[in-house]
């Protein structure tokens, strides 16, 4: 069932009225005093005014007012617990082209917020509290729309505004969506469900000469068939070593290995975020198989060991181990493994981290800065090369939902330049590497819910071992 009728604006917003009131109530608690100003995303033009973007709305004004359409504003007064809803009702013209539109107190009441108001009356809002002396929380803008309006609003230069962003508001934000409610953890699931159908698609494909753009074609053709989009630009290349390659225009050969990273996004905009890595005719050569069941070691040991209460950089530093052993067995790296692990070694092969935090985002709340989203007072980043690239590694809580995904790549320009310059010659063979500048890159991403006990596989599991895959490709 749709969450709106595109030509009715009637739309049925994702939760209960009690939910959204329940959230907003939560950040008044959070917070002390002030106003905090939510605004929603307006439309984005393409190469003209009425020739736009397909509309996203801000994740937090959706957790918050669960409203999507364009032109909204959400402000929640932490002294006085009240909400008010800013927009503007539709004229005839809008009618004419959009059809009879639902009024915005219409909309407003499914998301347990009574009071509402035209869109300008927003400045004489926030000029009264300013007046006043109140603080007004607002969250690091990211798009330039919204960049200019705060501009108006508040006075602060668009280039300022992150100076003056309130960081207790982002830690409250996170505080709350970190934590999945259980109705939300349904809606990833629902998103699983067609990641699941995308990627048995692409697995069907992987035959010699076709183009790889028809694969990321048709995956996207099924997220949006089954009322999703794709949760982010889909990633689908025979040079898996270049981690984010988003270009297509390959056509598949016999003898190499096709990965796939994507996702889709529901109606409810939660997300999936999965990978896999087929060989073009689905027979691994023996070196692939080699190092795919490695990489697939190191997947299947995190997802054993996760639980609430580890952090996940611990978990990335435990998986780094599974694959600096494993390439110590195929003699590409040497020495002892904790030690090599320790100076970095692994992230000749494992430059990236273990996973992220998902959820409303693919990346959850990254705009809310990744070092407030994935670490804490606890927890802070590793400054090594790799493992400084790792998003997420605070202490996990029942309710996270987070990517498992390690990879092993083998990175002609990063192998000559760690040869070139005697970058951890103790752990690395680089005479072996010759041998593997051509075999481009396995990544394995599956997406986990984190337990007390230990954590979920998010979705029905993606066809993963060799014999699945081939199975997979070759089911007639």
């Amino acid at each position: 069932m749709p969450i709106f009728s595109p030509f009715n604006f009637n739309y049925k917003v994702m939760f209960k009225p009690e939910i959204y009131s329940a959230r907003r109530q939560k950040l008044k608690e959070l917070l002390s005093d002030g106003l905090v100003l939510l605004l929603g995303n307006t439309d984005v033009p393409m190469n003209y005014a009425d020739n736009t973007y397909h509309f996203r709305q801000d994740s937090n004004f959706l957790y918050y007012f669960g409203l999507d359409f364009q032109g909204l504003a959400g402000l929640i007064d932490i002294n006085r617990g009240n909400d008010m809803l800013f927009g503007d009702d539709v004229d005839i013209e809008d009618i004419i082209w959009m059809g009879p539109q639902v009024s915005l107190k219409e909309n407003a009441a499914k998301v347990g917020c009574t009071q509402t108001a035209p869109f300008k009356e927003l400045f004489n809002e926030i000029t009264k509290a300013i007046n006043a002396g109140r603080k007004i929380h607002f969250l690091p803008p990211y798009r330039a729309e919204n960049k200019l309006l705060l501009h108006e609003l508040l006075g602060i230069h668009p280039a300022k505004l992150n100076e003056y962003r309130s960081l207790d508001l982002v830690k409250a934000v996170i505080a709350q969506r970190e934590v999945k409610e259980a109705g939300e953890i349904e809606e990833i699931k629902k998103a699983c469900a067609t990641g699941y159908n995308m990627h048995l698609a692409a697995m069907k494909m992987a035959h010699p000469g076709c183009w790889e753009q028809t694969i990321a074609g048709t995956m996207e053709g099924i997220a949006k068939a089954q009322g999703a989009s794709a949760s982010f630009p889909i990633i689908l290349s025979q040079h898996g070593e270049t981690l984010h390659n988003h270009s297509h225009s390959g056509y598949l050969e016999e003898g190499r290995l096709m990965l796939v990273d994507a996702g889709a996004e529901s109606l409810s905009h939660y997300a999936s975020d999965f990978t896999r890595t087929t060989p073009v005719g689905g027979k691994f050569t023996q070196q692939q198989r080699e190092i795919y069941e490695i990489v697939l070691a190191a997947n299947n040991y995190t997802t054993a060991h996760v639980k609430a209460g580890i952090t996940y950089q611990s978990a990335h530093l435990k998986a780094a181990e599974v694959i600096a052993g494993g390439l110590k067995q195929l003699g590409l790296m040497k020495g002892d493994v904790q030690e090599a692990v320790k100076a970095g070694a692994h992230a000749l092969f494992f430059p990236h981290g273990l996973g992220h935090m998902m959820g409303l985002d693919v990346h959850d709340m990254e705009d809310l800065g990744q070092i407030h989203v994935g670490y804490d007072e606890e927890i802070r980043p590793i400054d090594q090369f790799g493992t400084a690239y790792l998003r997420l590694g605070k202490r996990l809580k029942p309710g996270f939902v987070i990517t498992n995904e390690p990879g092993i790549y083998f990175i002609p320009a990063l192998i000559d330049k760690w040869k070139a310059e005697k970058i951890n010659t103790d752990f690395i063979d680089f005479g072996k590497l010759e041998a593997y500048r051509n075999f481009g890159g396995i990544r394995l991403e599956d997406d986990l819910l984190v337990t007390e006990s230990g954590c979920e596989l998010l979705g029905e599991r993606i066809p993963i071992t060799p014999e699945e895959i081939d199975t997979s490709v070759n089911k007639k």
